[in-house]
């Protein structure tokens, strides 16, 4: 008879978009119990999934499923690093990047079904100032942003839009050193993210060539734009172009240094977070087991959830290109009249 394996589930309660009242119940129908056995922990507060997932490590657990949303995954996948334990996902949020990526369902039975199949294999992770992320990491517009979304203590569609039109426009971008194997160059840039998986969220698609086994990651850097840059640099993102705009850089390693003028945010995964002038990230080739759909291969154009803010920023432009088209003449009293109404927000 085949050693069951050890499974525990770490449910956070009050992440993401979905009820969770339900899912122990599930999870008790659905999994297999001759093949595993089952134990499911609720987080109490930020941080308590790593804690828990750091126990379940030293107890030789087999499998550590993280129940919430990006965030959730965050924790306890970080805490499985360079372990024997894998990582295994119940998607629950918002963007659920991760496992878009790896092509899970997002139904949450069928989330459950698959881990049966106990399909494991190693992948890439990324280090972006001693923070692990698994998707992507970055400063500048999006780390901004997520700074923002943060300080709301609140969320929702609603808070990205607030925050992205309120400060969006606030928004200068900045000029960066940056340094790999080849040598330094400076940019000024919007933003620059580094990316082991291939979207932002909202299938805005910021590095469609990402692929978290190469042991290299994306780096995109894009430099500012104009308000008739804007509606192309959004159909780009939507339809996997960035390499061809000309606003966007785009190339591969393993390492990077910054140095920016001032400290700042970053964000890793969407958290943000506040640092110095230099910032330094890497990939840890293989560093991570995760438990994957036997059904699908690794999609290099799934979302994150980074910004769901930052998509809905290009949206809400081109929305506005759309509208300026109709209406030609008219252009220019609409956008004065907009620009004076966000700037008293």
């Amino acid at each position: 008879m085949t050693k069951k394996r050890k499974i525990t589930f770490i449910l956070n309660p009050i992440s993401g978009t979905h009820s969770k009242e339900e899912i122990p119940a599930m999870i008790e129908q659905i999994i297999d119990q001759n093949l595993f056995n089952t134990e499911i922990c609720f987080t109490e507060y930020a941080g308590h999934a790593a804690e828990i997932a750091q126990q379940k490590v030293n107890e030789k657990v087999d499998i550590v499923v993280a129940v919430g949303g990006d965030g959730t995954v965050n924790e306890v996948a970080r805490s499985l690093v360079h372990t024997e334990t894998a990582l295994a996902i119940i998607p629950c949020g918002s963007g659920n990047g991760l496992a878009r990526h790896l092509c899970l369902p997002l139904d949450i039975k069928k989330a459950i079904a698959i881990i049966n199949s106990c399909k494991i294999e190693a992948y890439d992770y990324g280090v972006i100032n001693d923070m692990p992320f698994f998707c992507t990491c970055g400063m500048g517009f999006d780390a901004f942003i997520s700074l923002k979304f943060a300080e709301a203590g609140k969320r929702g569609p609603i808070t990205y839009v607030e925050n992205v039109l309120k400060e969006g426009l606030k928004y200068k971008p900045e000029t960066y050193e940056v340094s790999d194997d080849t040598g330094a160059r400076k940019y000024k840039a919007f933003l620059i993210a580094c990316a082991n998986a291939s979207q932002y969220g909202n299938n805005a698609y910021i590095a469609p060539g990402a692929t978290m086994k190469d042991g290299e990651m994306d780096v995109i850097i894009m430099e500012p734009f104009t308000a008739l840059d804007a509606p192309q640099i959004a159909a780009d993102l939507f339809m996997k172009t960035m390499h061809n705009n000309s606003k966007i850089k785009t190339f591969r390693t393993k390492t990077l240094h910054i140095t920016r003028k001032q400290p700042g945010a970053i964000h890793y995964d969407g958290d943000p977070i506040m640092t110095g002038r230099e910032i330094d990230v890497h990939i840890e080739p293989q560093g991570i087991k995760i438990l994957i759909n036997p059904e699908a291969t690794e999609d290099a154009g799934q979302p994150n959830f980074l910004l769901n803010a930052f998509s809905d920023f290009f949206n809400n432009i081109n929305n506005v290109r759309e509208d300026i088209e109709r209406q030609g003449h008219r252009f220019q009293v609409i956008n004065k009249v907009l620009l004076r109404k966000l700037t008293k927000l």
